[in-house]
């Protein structure tokens, strides 16, 4: 799937976090969007995975060379970040499964859950899990969905020192054409060929005469 910025802006209040932002997204490529904390670089990745409009400008998505409507950018995107939150009433298993239905893994089940190494943890509910092991969760369930496009924002976030590792081990091999990593620590998208730094396109202040 390749998706073009068109004159994106976002701003909140009076407040512009980027404005004027033409930038294309092609398949085949690993982007890394950049930038200090506060500059937009998580608001841009939700206007990316269609969760959010944005401001100004337009948002446009093409598959196999015809325009995806909005509705549909949702089944194509694979998406984890530390501020989703997973249904902490069900046990990893039944996530896992409930996650299975609407987005396939390519893992069976009972493996996918072995390979993150939470086999002993499957019957426990996720509200007990520690805030890295549900990271280690989600990052699990987009890196392995059978989606087009892969977005991750801060992946290592709550991760100990193993479990990063098992992420920049994974991320190497994510099969997905399209990757989008928000991050502004260079380990986690040390593999990406691209860069778009989100403070170049800060919109500045008019001056009044």
């Amino acid at each position: 799937m390749t998706i073009t910025l068109t004159g994106l802006g976002q701003k909140y209040g009076t407040q512009w976090l980027f404005s004027g932002l033409d930038y294309t997204f092609v398949p085949g490529q690993r982007y890394a969007i950049t930038g200090h904390n506060g500059s937009g670089k998580s608001t841009l990745l939700k206007i990316l995975a269609g969760m959010q409009p944005p401001t100004t400008g337009q948002i446009t998505y093409q598959q196999a060379g015809r325009a995806l409507p909005a509705e549909q950018v949702f089944a194509q995107v694979a998406f984890a970040a530390p501020y989703l939150d997973l249904i902490e009433e069900m046990t990893l298993a039944e996530a896992v499964a409930f996650h299975h239905r609407f987005k396939p893994l390519r893992l069976a089940q009972a493996d996918f859950i072995e390979h993150l190494g939470l086999a002993p943890f499957r019957q426990r509910l996720l509200k007990q899990f520690s805030s890295g092991m549900k990271q280690k969760v989600k990052l699990g369930l987009a890196l392995y969905s059978q989606n087009p496009v892969l977005l991750l924002d801060e992946p290592t976030a709550n991760l100990d020192r193993a479990n990063t590792d098992w992420y920049l081990q994974e991320i190497q091999h994510a099969p997905q054409p399209l990757v989008v990593i928000c991050s502004n620590q260079p380990e986690e998208y040390q593999y990406c060929s691209q860069a778009l730094d989100i403070p170049q396109f800060k919109k500045k202040p008019v001056t009044l005469m």
